[in-house]
């Protein structure tokens, strides 16, 4: 789906359907330009799949949402608020409203289970330990994981790990979850197990998930709209079924996982012949 497709659907839409609006986003790094024109608009109570190869700045992305950077020019609105205008007041009352997935969980290795689930809680809020204790193990028994409560993350394997930040995630009951690359490093099983959490809590718990993932096929199996990214815009849009018959070559050659395509292989270089003639002779 195009740009112009994209900002249609955004005027036909009704105001409170998008719970994110991202619009004409510009942002370089240095004299690498990220994103040019970027628009993104996220449907509230979807799960939304951010897509593209490695490098096109889809954790810029996220830390552009978070207000953690700002962009060079742009809007990016969040339940109507504009994050690249708030103050960091504002930002803290609007990141109680997020829960954040990081790419490697980010557990606090000298904590517990327990405590790593509860520390939003307690920095956050004045609850009393004995409704923190009833929210923590809630949510810990929601990722299949109350009998971990006394653990501490080194004994813990790599999926588990995922599903105990998870549980920190979700535990402040947020409107929105992003997760930056949740599969990475995961088994099978474990990827199964996160795939299925995902879906399953987002219907449950009436959020809206943003899934960064360059992992095709499982955030196919889960996402309601795929966005593919690709030289700073949109390229792609649309359900899952719409991006396998998408015939953009940049789509196909994503989805299909070819080595060679509009991507290239090769990171641009001088002349093959000339280069190696010239350090011969030198």
């Amino acid at each position: 789906m195009s740009s112009s497709m994209e900002q249609t659907e955004s005027k036909a839409a009704k105001p409170d359907e998008f719970i994110m609006v991202i619009e004409d986003l510009w942002y370089s790094r240095g004299q690498k330009k990220i994103f040019q024109g970027l628009n993104i608009n996220i449907r509230r109570g979807e799960v939304t799949a951010i897509m593209g190869p490695s490098g096109t700045g889809k954790t810029t992305l996220l830390r552009l949402m978070t207000g953690q950077i700002l962009p060079d020019r742009g809007r990016i609105l969040i339940g109507g608020e504009d994050v690249t205008k708030m103050s960091r007041r504002e930002l803290y009352r609007l990141r109680k409203r997020i829960g954040m997935l990081f790419q490697n969980g980010a557990l606090l290795t000298d904590l517990s289970v327990y405590d790593n689930v509860a520390f939003p809680l307690r920095e956050h809020t004045n609850l009393p330990e004995r409704l923190v204790r009833h929210i923590v193990l809630t949510k810990l028994h929601a990722v299949g994981l109350r009998g971990a409560w006394q653990m501490s993350p080194s004994e813990l394997s790599g999926g588990m790990a995922r599903r105990v930040a998870l549980a920190r995630a979700m535990v402040m009951d947020p409107d929105i979850i992003f997760y930056d690359e949740p599969f990475v490093g995961l088994d099978p099983i474990s990827m199964g197990v996160v795939v299925r959490l995902i879906r399953k809590l987002n219907d449950a718990l009436g959020l809206t998930s943003i899934v960064v993932s360059h992992d095709v096929e499982e955030v196919s199996s889960i996402a309601d709209r795929t966005f593919l990214i690709s030289d700073g815009r949109v390229v792609a849009s649309g359900t899952p079924e719409d991006m396998e018959q998408n015939v953009s070559a940049v789509v196909q050659q994503f989805m299909s996982g070819m080595a060679d395509g509009p991507v290239p292989f090769h990171y641009p270089a001088p002349d093959y012949d000339e280069q190696i003639l010239k350090r011969n002779e030198s």
